[in-house]
């Protein structure tokens, strides 16, 4: 009993390193151009990610080491990720494949800009004692899923409208842009954390999770990122 009882401690951060391990693979995926894979590490990742927090309130082991550790996982995993991953659409957009010169051939490095904003933001969050129940500012995962769902649309469900759009450069910077604003904007962001399961005190987390059903089973890969609009979209609702 007593090696249990200190095994247990160690269980959390077994599952955030497990999270690291899948975040270092998609990142050889990524690397490659193969976005599908790196998507499914990514996933298995943030799922990892839920479950190491959760654990670690019901075997009452959370420490200051398994939160520094957490925000280490999560910085490969939903941060270097999506930024390798506006990289490959960056750098695959017409402008940059139909045209030469030095200044064309660093644009695509500004989709970092989603790694530098991430990094930035899990060492925020890690000193923001505002964040215990909701966030202020989209967090990595969502942003990650958001990032990640524009590669595999143009793979899996291309249209001729999401084709010019993502092989825009200017649209993929907008993007960019917008990426890393809302990872740090001043906006608060409901968390899907419930205390009780009363649809009186969650009514807009119940809606939120019904609409995402609707929509993937509707849309599949195209519901994702109207998916993270609609999460800050319903977040900004007044409350009352």
């Amino acid at each position: 009993m007593l090696i249990v009882s200190r095994m247990k401690k160690y269980v959390p951060n077994l599952i955030t390193l497990s999270n690291l391990f899948c975040g270092t693979v998609a990142i050889v995926f990524a690397v490659r151009g193969t976005i599908d894979w790196a998507a499914l590490f990514v996933a298995i990742g943030i799922f990892l990610d839920f479950f190491d927090g959760f654990f670690a309130r019901l075997l009452h082991v959370k420490s200051e080491m398994g939160l520094q550790l957490d925000s280490l996982a999560d910085m490969v995993t939903s941060g270097v990720v999506p930024g390798i991953a506006m990289f490959q659409l960056l750098n695959n957009s017409t402008y940059v494949l139909q045209t030469e010169g030095t200044f064309v051939m660093l644009l695509p490095y500004v989709g970092f800009l989603i790694t530098l904003a991430s990094a930035y933001r899990l060492a925020n969050f890690n000193i923001d004692t505002r964040q215990t129940s909701g966030f202020i500012g989209l967090p990595t995962p969502a942003n990650t899923m958001f990032i990640l769902s524009l590669p595999l649309i143009l793979q899996y469900q291309p249209t001729e409208l999401f084709d010019s759009l993502l092989h825009n450069m200017w649209v993929l910077l907008g993007i960019t842009l917008l990426s890393a604003y809302l990872l740090n904007a001043e906006i608060a962001l409901f968390a899907l954390k419930f205390s009780d399961y009363s649809f009186k005190n969650n009514a807009l987390k119940y809606i939120f999770l019904a609409l995402c059903v609707i929509l993937l089973l509707s849309l599949k890969i195209i519901a994702i990122p109207l998916i993270i609009l609609l999460y800050i979209i319903l977040s900004l609702l007044p409350k009352r």
